[in-house]
């Protein structure tokens, strides 16, 4: 479990990803010598990781939420299939381990057939698939990624010092990447706090250069920093999504509504039946009762709700999850 320290340096990353360790420390109350070492401990033992990623609107595609029931006899080769592929950005194993959630890019004009099945052979553990677009994330970033159900937030004077570090707010529209960015994407999706210097390495460009280039991707929304983080070694062992049927008048304040609690990593307005969803981290199934109960049971406008408990976790944002543990994704 993190201390008090851990769980500073967690919250400070996820809003200033690149902050440098002198005032991680200077927030967490230790020297930067020991927040470099806090972090990397971290990092090893998978519990988070912090990415660059490019908005797939770069690319003309939208995301897409896909719910694949499956014979849980033959649900674990399919679900890894598609944890490998480079257009899935999240799967796990949900409902009993006969249900595969996942999140995918491809063009809002893709055929159902394109979105999903391209590349893989034709799986008769396939009981029923449904594909909804994802229309609109709620909250300040919009990703994966801004749990904060470990610990306490940060207070006004230590928020203030992040204020310089944090990403820049995107204005659109994002601009197009081009082969010479190649290698410096490629290292931020790695490691999103690979130093300038080392970026200048693998790009050949000068550091001022870097710079540059690194500004205009983040202001224009190109560029962006996702922290990875595993729930369960924070203590939050029960995970969940829950979909929310809400009238249309409703959906922006019920979704606001929602992101803003700590219980809640990432919530999203979807087509289909159930319009929102939203990714759920508690520290039990007596925990996941008093949430329900309680703070959803207090946001009026909700019509209907379902449950899939997750059970295992194969990927997130460009992590993989292998034995426990974040890994980088080659794909």
């Amino acid at each position: 479990m993190p201390d008090a320290v851990d769980r500073a340096i967690l919250r400070t990353l996820q809003l200033a990803p690149r902050a440098p360790f002198r005032l991680i420390g200077e927030i967490a109350g230790v020297s930067e010598q020991t927040a470099a070492r806090r972090y990397q401990a971290l990092r090893r033992a998978g519990v988070l990781r912090v990415i660059g990623l490019v908005d797939p609107a770069v690319y003309g595609d939208a995301r897409w939420v896909a719910r694949i029931r499956c014979r849980p006899d033959r649900v674990d080769p399919l679900a890894r299939a598609l944890a490998q592929r480079p257009d899935i950005a999240y799967a796990a194993l949900a409902s009993g381990g006969s249900e595969i959630i996942c999140v995918i890019s491809a063009p809002v004009h893709a055929p159902r057939e394109d979105i999903l099945l391209r590349q893989l052979p034709r799986a008769s553990a396939v009981l029923d698939v449904t594909i909804d677009l994802m229309l609109h994330p709620f909250g300040d970033q919009g990703l994966p990624g801004d749990w904060t159900g470990y610990g306490d937030p940060l207070d006004a004077a230590q928020l203030r010092l992040l204020d310089p570090h944090r990403p820049p707010v995107p204005k659109g529209p994002p601009l197009p990447t081009t082969d010479a960015d190649a290698p410096l994407l490629a290292a931020l999706a790695e490691d999103g706090r690979v130093t300038q210097a080392r970026l200048a390495e693998v790009t050949g460009w000068s550091p001022a250069r870097v710079a540059r280039r690194l500004v205009a991707l983040e202001r224009s929304g190109t560029l962006f920093y996702d922290v990875d983080l595993l729930p369960e070694p924070l203590g939050h062992r029960l995970n969940a999504t829950l979909w929310l049927r809400v009238p249309p008048a409703e959906l922006e304040r019920v979704g606001l509504a929602l992101a803003r609690h700590d219980e809640v990593a990432f919530a999203a307005a979807v087509s289909g039946t159930h319009n929102i969803m939203a990714s759920i981290a508690c520290r039990d199934a007596e925990d996941f009762y008093r949430y329900l109960t309680t703070r959803v049971a207090a946001i009026g406008g909700i019509d209907a709700y379902s449950v899939s408990i997750r059970v295992r976790r194969l990927k997130q944002a460009a992590s993989l999850i292998t034995h426990g543990r974040l890994v980088h994704s080659p794909s």
